[in-house]
């Protein structure tokens, strides 16, 4: 009943969402009641299934049907899946590199035309494993609707996959697939935004997934994959290697594999991948409205000294993570959560980085510092 329900609020809210065409601007009341009562339903029903047996398979079809629903909308919120289409074409059509040329030096190419005037002028961002594949969009022709739709059906796949990897690893799967797959956040943001951070958690829990079935040379390929989409697991991988259980996850194999994935790299796109993130890191400062370097900066404290702040917040409590990791307990998410609350850069989507981790290894401190990051996520994003 209570995933029923979710799913009824997940649909207002899709309806009543800012869509990425429509400008920027603040989400309505009638989206803010909609989503405060998906996230509701989803952590009250979340809750009930963790106190007795129940049918995963049934909860599973409820996340599919929450997470799909959005991606028979528009793109919501964000032009970043045209973002990914354009940097496929630069590569794919146009022969040029992502990781060098700007998407503004092609101006009459349909996926240009489609993307954020603000990442016109920025190079590719994004790992050289995702590069790859999204040259594959260009099988949407000059479509920006089939763009749209191929990014947003496959990160919609992409969370139920991550319920399902959640409930794997947790020793309460239905709790864990719930808290993720009804998660209303992930379905407004991946199935109606298509955003590329599911596909790296997908192949980091697929790791641990691997580890849990002592398929070490497998765990390490995977990491070294999440790696190469975007650069975030490799804050976690001292913590996970540096547990008790390092025969888990074998090093050679995820060395081998970064090393692997370099020579392609090289080979498609010369050096310039290796900067991918200069561009964010340059033009960083204190970063999005709602991070902390932000908040810190807008109650008076100079922006350095925000950056100094978080920075040094977040190198004191990973210190204190790697210890208890060499002591046998790699808390991955609650690692992720303490990074979403010091990046300067904090959008909606990158609460999966987060959340699946804390489920999956039923960290209750983990969870409780996931679920409040989503659910002000959820309610004080600013398009």
């Amino acid at each position: 009943m209570l995933g029923c329900c979710c799913l009824v609020f997940v649909g207002l809210a899709v309806a009543s969402a800012p869509r990425a065409s429509g400008g920027s601007g603040r989400p309505g009341w009638a989206y803010l009641a909609a989503g405060t009562g998906a996230l509701a339903c989803c952590l009250v029903g979340a809750l009930w299934l963790r106190r007795g047996p129940v049918s995963l398979a049934a909860v599973l079809a409820v996340a599919a049907a929450i997470q799909l629903l959005p991606a028979v909308s528009p793109l919501l919120f964000s032009k970043d899946a045209y973002s990914y289409w354009a940097y496929g074409r630069i590569a794919a059509i146009h022969e040029r590199n992502p990781y060098r040329a700007l998407p503004a030096a092609f101006p009459a190419d349909p996926a240009v035309r489609a993307m954020a005037r603000g990442w016109r002028r920025t190079t590719s961002v994004y790992g050289p494993l995702f590069s790859v594949v999204s040259e594959g969009t260009v099988v949407a022709g000059d479509s920006p609707l089939a763009a749209a739709k191929f990014w947003q059906l496959t990160a919609a796949v992409g969370v139920v996959g991550l319920a399902v990897l959640a409930a794997s690893l947790s020793p309460v799967p239905a709790f864990a697939a719930a808290l993720v797959g009804w998660n209303p956040l992930f379905a407004l943001h991946f199935g109606g935004g298509g955003h590329n951070d599911v596909w790296m958690m997908v192949l980091l829990l697929g790791g641990l997934a691997a580890e849990r079935r002592s398929r070490a040379r497998l765990a390490g390929a995977l990491w070294a994959c999440a790696v190469a989409v975007k650069w975030i697991p490799l804050m976690l991988l001292p913590l996970r290697a540096g547990g008790s259980r390092r025969a888990s996850l074998s090093l050679p194999a995820f060395t081998g594999t970064v090393a692997l994935i370099a020579v392609g790299a090289f080979l498609l796109y010369g050096g310039g991948w290796l900067r991918a993130a200069a561009p964010l890191v340059r033009d960083a400062g204190v970063g999005t409205r709602t991070g902390v370097p932000h908040l810190l900066h807008a109650i008076g404290l100079p922006a350095a000294a925000a950056t100094a702040v978080t920075l040094t917040a977040l190198t004191a409590a990973y210190g204190l993570l790697l210890l208890r990791a060499r002591r046998g307990r790699p808390r991955l998410g609650l690692a992720a959560g303490l990074l979403l609350c010091t990046t300067p850069w904090l959008f909606p989507w990158y609460a999966v980085w987060a959340l699946p981790l804390a489920a999956a290894e039923d960290d209750r401190t983990a969870l409780g510092l996931a679920t409040a990051l989503t659910a002000y996520l959820l309610i004080v994003y600013r398009v």
